[in-house]
């Protein structure tokens, strides 16, 4: 599985890139796995200001429906607009293509205190 070194992960297996105060989020490698085929993304939370661990949306997959959790404080600012014609994104570029939401954080120093690559590895074996 790839967990990229330039992204933070949570134990719900969301990731996180933070560029400034914003902040790119999705499911990652994993999470899409053990989930099977994404069908749908549904977020409302969008112009929302939430708190960390907070469910902003769910991933539908065939067999099962997943909440999504922030991983830091901020307002969501973006749902990516691709996923309602490409959910399956999510699968096949979970990293790049399949993000689901840009926000803005509130205290940036949050994402530092979330899981690396190398630890999110080691909590998954």
């Amino acid at each position: 599985m790839n967990f990229p070194e330039t992204l933070r992960y949570t134990k719900d297996h969301e990731w996180i890139r933070l560029e400034g105060n914003v902040a790119t989020i999705g499911i990652t490698e994993y999470a899409q796995h053990e989930l099977g085929d994404i069908v749908y993304v549904d977020v409302d939370t969008v112009g929302k200001t939430l708190e960390a661990g907070v469910v902003f949306g769910t991933v539908e997959a065939v067999k099962t429906v997943s909440d999504l959790f922030l991983p830091v404080a901020g307002t969501i600012t973006e749902l990516n607009a691709g996923l309602a014609g490409s959910p399956e994104s999510v699968n096949t570029d979970p990293y790049g293509e399949g993000w689901m939401i840009k926000m803005t954080v509130t205290n940036p120093a949050e994402v530092d205190a979330l899981l690396d690559a190398a630890a999110y590895g080691a909590m998954l074996s």
